[in-house]
């Protein structure tokens, strides 16, 4: 299904209608799909909004948007910044002593990855180590996923572990650095994260969708189901987990929005409606330790081949995930919420190809590295 805003001249974007189906028939649940371009503006809708119906998911629906969450913290924390309330390359420990934080480690690299932080939610090695977090995958999360944690609980918990590597040295994403990262916003300002992010960024763009949900499980409004299908023994068991409980990636993925609001956040970012040019270039610059990913500050650069785009998508730790990219301008973006369901299949492995098709459909050829 495809639906043209009145406001534009109705499209006909079969490339797109395509390419959002795809993700359904290789097994995902539902998506929903928004493009504005120089056609103008294209929604559409592929799969359910749960299983057992065959209704199709609702048009701007709220969803979990994960990692998504760290590009918003990013752009507080930037903007503190430009007030000078904060340095870039200033220590995070002196604004947040109860924690006894490394003090090389500066405010820039919380925002890139290079703390060396251990991930609350697991360290995963090149070699195949693991070192276990908190409950964030499989049926361990499954089992309990409406437990709730405080934002000082999930930073205790990671300084309890060893640092991954020394300040600076190296680069690996760590939900942990978001966390600080809306801590410090807090030290900072006197304010709770959510109030600077109501009055920096929600309430001046108008996105009524958008909200920090803190302890909340429930998906307010209309939106879709997700679902985790995970082993449990020898049997593959298949769980409702539209209600989890998105304290514990506070700040770093616990966010709920909507492809609408995410377009007009992303829109009024690159436009530099957000940030001043030179910390909005500062922002999109890869930090060269993250190395393809081309990580910034809070975003990923990627080369289509004809130009640069920005993008941070996410995922919760089951059930939904999201996709946020923009032009370097900011008038052609592309904003995705897509559930999971019940399919045999490996989502990592079908994945990467269904989003290549579908970016390629929105911004044309991918396959040039940056």
């Amino acid at each position: 299904m495809s639906i043209q805003s009145p406001s534009v001249a109705s499209t006909d974007r079969p490339e797109l209608q395509k390419a959002a189906q795809e993700f359904v028939d290789a097994g995902f649940g539902g998506l929903e799909l928004r493009v504005h371009d120089e056609h103008g503006e294209w929604v559409g809708t592929a799969g359910i909004r749960e299983l057992g119906s065959t209704e199709e998911p609702p048009v701007d629906g709220r969803f979990r948007v994960g990692s998504v969450t760290k590009t918003f913290v990013s752009t507080v924390v930037l903007q503190l910044v430009a007030e000078g309330k904060l340095e870039l390359d200033g220590a995070v420990a002196g604004h947040l002593p109860r924690f006894e934080l490394d003090p090389r480690i500066t405010v820039r690299m919380l925002l890139d990855h290079t703390s060396g932080l251990f991930n609350y939610t697991g360290e995963y090695y090149p070699d195949g180590t693991v070192v276990a977090g908190l409950p964030a995958t499989g049926k361990e999360w499954a089992d309990n996923r409406l437990q709730g944690y405080t934002p000082d609980e999930l930073v205790e918990f990671a300084l309890a572990k060893p640092a991954r590597f020394e300040p600076g040295a190296e680069w690996s994403y760590s939900n942990t650095n978001y966390t600080v990262a809306a801590l410090l916003i807090e030290a900072v300002t006197g304010r709770t994260f959510v109030e600077e992010l109501q009055t920096r960024i929600v309430e001046p763009l108008g996105l009524t969708g958008t909200v920090e949900p803190g302890a909340r499980t429930d998906i307010p409004g209309p939106h879709s189901h997700g679902y985790l299908r995970y082993q449990d023994g020898d049997e593959w068991t298949v769980v409702d987990v539209t209600e989890q409980n998105p304290s514990l990636l506070f700040a770093a993925g616990s966010m709920l929005s909507t492809t609408q609001d995410l377009h007009k956040f992303m829109s009024a970012l690159q436009s530099g409606e957000l940030l001043p040019a030179e910390l909005l270039t500062q922002m999109r610059t890869p930090q060269p330790k993250s190395g393809p990913l081309n990580y910034g500050l809070g975003l990923f650069a990627q080369d289509t081949g004809t130009e640069t785009i920005y993008h941070h998508n996410g995922s919760a730790p089951g059930g939904y995930g999201a996709l946020m990219y923009s032009s370097a301008d900011g008038t052609r973006t592309l904003t995705a919420a897509i559930t999971m369901g019940d399919a045999d299949v490996d989502l990592l492995q079908i994945f990467p190809p269904a989003l290549e098709r579908l970016v390629q459909a929105a911004f044309g050829n991918t396959s040039s590295p940056l």
